[in-house]
């Protein structure tokens, strides 16, 4: 027998035995008690009372993260001036406000010298009352702090910005400082969360003559409310999207296309082509193409939206970061034993988690020294920059910088983050930017990509690039969608994708959130604290959130088992997540919610886990046969 034949079979002989050993030796499993039955999924009235009702927490959360943030950043300007010439005071409380915007105003009160100085001085205007409005806060403020006690006042409006007013006073009790704090952080959430929430038209019809198409029928319809999202694909009504089945046009079919179809030159990404006419709608190029070409496939050029939403130690034991905000906001994170987990793995720079998303704000604090330079298929040759703030929220769940006394801890220490900016300033990306994003990550080290973005359309196109990713052994995860519907969203169905639902902190289905039978896995999803644009923090809802929750543990088993596949780190989280609802897979939890401490211990070091082994043989054996087929 050759060499080759011996290998075979002696795998075959231990794959055998340890399937055997596998079903003699598993312990008897104790009936799980069905929890009570699901209450009925709302109707469109019910789900929209309940999407305002998170969006006005979402709101209220992020105005505490704010205060909170804005405390801190005041006791530390107090501790590190101690003593400082009034130069140096100045210097830092410009490096302050130039760093966080939304600090307004200074005010600098030395009590033995009786001095007061100010920073940025100009008081915003607005009516009489507004006017006498402030002056109440700002003289309340003064007397709180002459009488040695902090101060935070209520919001106020002056114009159409919401503000309030802080104080401190050092331990010492001679200086004192007083802050005045835009509020626009809110309206921005709010805004956004309209859109992601699905409680508005999004994306509004006619902007970017754009189009919308029931994602069963393909007919036409017209998206009048927020409730419309959940059976709408919306796409490009100028151009298509073409593969042709003699692999690539020549130039000179290209021109002629050009011609026919009054069109300048085409983008091509992988097998594909996108046509944007000046003369022709979708359908009337579909029919062109098929009536001259014959090709493999045509499609919409599809959009894909953003899916989130808005609200308000080491050794054996717990790890408890010293983060600011992580005892009091971070409920997301004990609840899939991440504490535990890190006594396991904090991750590793060598295993790289691509975001493709809105891009990531660089210069947050909290996210110095984690992320890569990334890329941008927005705009060619620009940095991928996050206008919007979803992208900077989902990169920090993952890894905001932890245990460094500011803000939140990320789930994972030290995996290097890839951003990769898909979707631009409306939150908004087409198949094409998406997809290139994609393969551009799996192209430059992304062993990990998070999709938190959706449509109803299932796109061969945006399927090639993910079977792209895949077969470069990527894990790819993906927020499901917030429309409360079991229509399966993409690119969270494809079967090569880990398909990511959202819970809540009682460990129910959020509202919000998307179910069907293609569910894997379900994750914290409402009212998640992380990083935001400006410098600020931000709880935000959504299967956006869910996501890279998913997306960091796999980041972490990747860390600590580097021999795994892709599709072992996707079977080890849906084997060793904590099951919901009715047991066993089911479409709202899928296998259940992740936890990070129980897969991390299954995925154990550099060998492959037992109860993976079999699969893990039966993939050499593929792997051989197919490397013997080449031969010959």
């Amino acid at each position: 027998m050759s060499r080759k034949n011996l290998t075979v079979a002696g795998l075959m002989t231990a794959a055998f035995t340890v399937i055997l050993l596998t079903f003699l030796l598993r312990p008897a499993e104790e009936a799980k008690l069905k929890q009570a039955a699901l209450p009925p999924v709302p109707g469109p009235p019910q789900e929209k009372t309940m999407k305002k009702t998170s969006l006005v927490q979402d709101v209220s959360a992020t105005d505490r993260l704010n205060r909170t943030d804005v405390s801190r950043h005041l006791r530390t300007m107090l501790a590190e001036t101690h003593g400082a010439a009034p130069r140096d005071i100045s210097a830092y409380a410009k490096r302050l406000q130039q760093g966080h915007g939304h600090i307004t105003m200074l005010m600098w009160i030395d009590y033995r010298t009786h001095k007061t100085s100010t920073f940025k001085s100009s008081l915003p205007e607005g009516t009489d009352q507004e006017n006498k409005q402030l002056l109440k806060y700002l003289n309340m403020a003064k007397s709180a702090i002459k009488g040695h006690q902090s101060y935070e006042s209520p919001s106020f409006i002056i114009g159409d910005k919401k503000y309030y007013f802080m104080a401190q006073r050092d331990q010492e009790g001679h200086i004192g400082v007083i802050a005045l704090i835009s509020q626009n952080i809110l309206e921005r959430v709010a805004d956004h969360q309209l859109k992601n929430l699905r409680l508005i038209p999004y994306p509004k019809e006619g902007k970017y003559r754009v189009e919308s198409v029931h994602a069963d029928t393909l007919k036409d319809i017209t998206v009048k409310t927020g409730h419309d999202n959940e059976n709408a694909s919306h796409f490009y009504e100028n151009e298509i999207v073409v593969r042709f089945k003699n692999g690539h046009p020549t130039p000179g079919q290209l021109q002629t296309i050009s011609a026919d179809i009054r069109c300048k030159q085409p983008r091509k990404l992988g097998y594909a082509y996108i046509f944007r006419s000046d003369k022709l709608n979708y359908s009337q190029l579909k029919t062109y193409f098929a009536y001259k070409w014959s090709p493999e496939y045509t499609e919409p050029h599809y959009m894909y939206l953003t899916n989130d939403t808005s609200y308000e130690n080491t050794g054996t034991g717990a790890v408890t970061p010293n983060d600011l905000l992580f005892s009091t906001y971070q409920w997301n994170l004990p609840a899939i034993e991440t504490e535990q987990g890190w006594n396991l793995s904090k991750g590793s720079n060598e295993v790289i988690v691509a975001v493709v998303d809105t891009g990531v704000q660089a210069s947050h604090p909290d996210l110095q020294g984690q992320l890569l330079a990334g890329y941008n298929a927005i705009s060619s040759g620009s940095a991928p920059d996050d206008d919007v703030g979803h992208g900077t929220h989902v990169a920090g769940i993952i890894g905001a910088i932890t245990n460094n006394e500011e803000g939140v801890a990320g789930i994972s220490w030290y995996n290097k983050i890839l951003p990769v900016k898909a979707l631009d300033n409306s939150g908004a990306g087409t198949t094409y930017s998406v997809a290139e994003g994609i393969i551009w990550a799996a192209d430059n080290g992304a062993k990990v990509i998070n999709l938190s973005l959706g449509n109803y359309a299932d796109s061969q196109f945006l399927h090639d690039a993910i079977k792209y990713a895949y077969d470069r052994d990527v894990v790819i995860v993906s927020a499901a969608g917030n429309d409360n519907t079991e229509r399966p969203g993409y690119p969270a169905a494809y079967e090569e994708v880990l398909a990511v639902a959202a819970t809540n902190s009682a460990g129910e289905r959020a509202s919000f959130s998307n179910y069907g039978d293609y569910i894997d896995v379900a994750a914290p999803g409402e009212s998640i604290a992380s990083t935001y644009p400006d410098n600020q923090y931000a709880a935000l809802s959504g299967t956006s959130m869910a996501s890279p929750h998913v997306a960091a543990l796999a980041g972490l088993i990747r860390s600590l088992n580097p021999a795994l596949t892709n599709n072992e780190v996707m079977e080890l989280m849906t084997a060793n997540a904590v099951d919901l609802g009715e047991a066993g897979h089911d479409k709202y939890y899928g296998w259940g919610q992740v936890d990070i401490y129980k897969t991390l211990r299954a995925a154990g070091g550099s060998d492959v886990p037992l109860q993976l082994f079999p699969q893990h043989v039966g993939q050499q054996l593929k792997s051989m046969r197919e490397k013997a087929d080449t031969a010959h």
